[in-house]
């Protein structure tokens, strides 16, 4: 893997999302590229123009006022603060600043990298939105490219959990695999639910085969009943762990993951979430 992209909320960045991006970095050995993102249509404020003798309404930003060189006061020390984070944890590192509509630019930047980390709560609205916010929710569907959501704190990562659910899930599942062969060697669960509590034997036997070549410790577990619920608990218990699900809002998983089910597990379960669909 060659780059690592971290969503930044460039007035209020996220010192946990900052540190678990520079563990991926240093595991991996790639380097952090900060997209430091600033919603500056929301800044903008209409005045009057005046061309060809003609007055006008448009839309800008007031350079010259008070708030606005608050502002960007506030830019230069967040990029401070990740230079320097980078830089104390040996992690090579480079900035953009994104202007504009965030989630748009964001997912435009996400073309060109081969995973983007964000924290869950990240925001551009001044009211409370919640875990997680729209702007979260429009690049996990949107992103060309697989979406960590940053744990809320981090210890260590002792177990791999494959949420299998088929080929959504398997497209996920490879793409974690690919670009991080540096969890190989640890525990592995893949588990499956249904109301039969039990695997297809085709999928399990091919999926197998395939895992053993990448994997050393597998364990399948079917859980019986509902996907969603049986698989809350199942992670909500788990600890040092790193979930690997496909399709945010998309076939079989989507009634899980659409919903205020996927709310509640990406607010919840404090470990970090990696998802990559078709």
């Amino acid at each position: 893997m060659k780059k690592i992209l971290l969503a930044i909320d460039a007035i209020h960045p996220d010192k946990n999302a900052l540190e678990f991006a520079c563990y991926m970095g240093r595991l991996t050995k790639s380097p952090v590229t900060g997209v430091f993102l600033e919603n500056l249509v929301a800044d903008q404020k209409r005045v009057l123009k005046k061309a060809y003798g003609l007055v006008y309404m448009d839309w800008e930003i007031d350079e010259e006022s008070s708030e606005y060189k608050f502002k960007m006061a506030c830019i230069e020390k967040s990029i401070d603060l990740f230079k320097e984070g980078c830089t104390s944890r040996g992690v090579s590192y480079s900035i953009h600043r994104d202007g504009g509509i965030p989630a748009r630019e964001l997912i435009d930047e996400s073309k060109f990298a081969d995973v983007l980390i964000a924290d869950a709560e990240t925001s551009f609205y001044k009211k409370y939105e919640g875990t997680p916010t729209e702007f979260v929710r429009d690049i996990l569907k949107k992103s060309k490219c697989p979406v960590i959501i940053a744990p809320e704190t981090f210890d260590a990562i002792d177990e791999i959990v494959f949420a299998y659910n088929g080929a959504n899930s398997l497209f996920a599942i490879k793409q974690f695999t690919y670009l991080f062969p540096q969890f190989n060697n640890k525990k592995l669960s893949i588990i499956y639910a249904n109301k039969e509590g039990e695997w297809p034997e085709e999928d399990k036997h091919k999926l197998e085969e395939w895992l053993k070549g990448y994997y050393t410790d597998l364990h399948f577990e079917a859980l019986k009943g509902r996907a969603d619920s049986k698989l809350f608990d199942y992670l909500f218990k788990r600890k040092n762990m790193f979930l690997v699900m496909g399709a945010y809002g998309r076939s079989a998983l989507s009634r899980f993951v659409k919903h205020s089910h996927a709310d509640i597990l990406i607010k919840t379960v404090t470990q970090p979430i990696f998802i990559a669909h078709l």
